[in-house]
């Protein structure tokens, strides 16, 4: 059998490198720990951070702050944790649940909203008072539980929620089922909701939103190529997934 010529070597050798780097992440699973209120937003960046990355899948975790801390300390499965306020995020870092410090990379506002037909017509936080008004919370556990809590007080709301749901999703979702007369959810709910609830303004909220963090989780540290698919959409979320962010209603970080 003839040796093979240089020329030929020459396009082999490029033709298999070329393969190499193109199969380095492939069959790779980059698992996101996500608040649900990033639902919209991750979703979509999921699908561009799946074609950036060919061979990656993006799998979403959605599910309250509070819950994924406790999953990224427990070090359950996931690479990225991304929170809803600071305190939770904090819980995590101090747990050993991260590796590093956290990024804040959106804010967002919680607001009372009613079904479109406001049927208790509801104009402000004071009606949360009348007798025959059902609205929801979520737990306090939860950062939009938590934000609730705070807007109560400030509105001097002695009636107590009618249920307080896992996360804001769950709020949202008894909403536009007309299961309730108001809720408190995030602007960027609202928005998502195409019109089927409507927000109430509530006074000086905007001065104190919450803010998004995002951190690779602890586990992540020991595989190099794993680490460097979550730093990737670390930095997906802190540049051009600002575009996104700001689209469905986010705030931009300071």
């Amino acid at each position: 059998m003839k040796a093979l010529t240089g020329p030929l070597v020459a396009v082999l050798l490029v033709a298999a490198a070329g393969c190499s780097a193109g199969e380095e992440d492939r069959g790779r699973t980059l698992t996101v720990l996500a608040a649900s209120s990033l639902t919209g937003t991750f979703t979509d960046l999921a699908a561009e951070f799946e074609a950036e990355h060919p061979g990656v899948h993006v799998r979403l975790v959605f599910d309250s702050s509070a819950t994924l801390t406790q999953m990224a300390v427990e070090r359950a499965p996931g690479d990225v944790l991304a929170t809803a306020d600071r305190k939770t995020m904090d819980e995590a870092v101090a747990d050993d649940g991260t590796d590093g410090e956290a990024t804040e990379f959106a804010t967002n506002v919680l607001v009372l909203a009613v079904p479109k037909d406001n049927p208790a017509h509801i104009s402000a936080i004071g009606d949360l008072d009348d007798g025959g008004v059902d609205y929801l919370t979520c737990v306090t556990t939860a950062p939009c539980g938590a934000a609730a809590e705070s807007l109560l007080q400030q509105g001097a709301v002695k009636r107590k929620p009618a249920s307080q749901e896992v996360d804001v999703k769950s709020v949202l979702t008894k909403l536009e089922a007309g299961e309730a007369d108001a809720g408190f959810v995030y602007r960027t709910d609202v928005i998502a909701s195409h019109g089927s609830v409507t927000a109430i303004d509530l006074p000086d909220v905007g001065a104190d939103p919450n803010t998004y963090w995002v951190a690779p989780t602890a586990d992540v540290g020991k595989d190099q190529d794993q680490r460097t698919l979550a730093l990737a959409w670390i930095d997906l979320l802190t540049g051009k997934g600002k575009a996104v962010l700001a689209a469905a209603g986010f705030g931009a970080a300071p």
